[in-house]
């Protein structure tokens, strides 16, 4: 029986990929990163550094963002509106996680 062999990445907001490693994961081109850098929609981790790094939390967000941004005609705006929501919930899901994991038994 073959074995199918996969590559996993923990996506943690610690490790960081760069503009081209963040546009191929994300399934962009690197000029669609920019873009959003450029309408506020997404933000690098040192907007002032010669070289743009982005935190792999965001992947996932971004990945979403595109996909709604193409199905739904997005401008830049509501992108930018889109992908600042996303990310609100991701952080709210993983506050009432760690709230659950403190009150074991006491939230359902």
């Amino acid at each position: 029986m073959p074995s199918n062999l996969t590559e996993t990445l923990w996506l943690h907001k610690q490790y960081t990929f760069s503009l081209a490693e963040f546009a191929e994961l994300a399934g962009l081109n690197e000029q669609e990163l920019r873009d959003m850098v450029d309408s506020g929609s997404l933000e690098p981790c040192d907007a002032e550094a010669s070289q743009w790094f982005f935190g792999a939390d965001l992947l996932l967000t971004v990945r979403m963002a595109h996909r709604l941004s193409k199905d739904f005609d997005l401008d830049p705006q509501s992108l930018a509106l889109t992908l600042s929501l996303l990310h609100r919930i991701n952080s709210l899901e993983a506050e009432v996680k760690e709230l659950r994991a403190k009150l074991p038994g006491l939230i359902r």
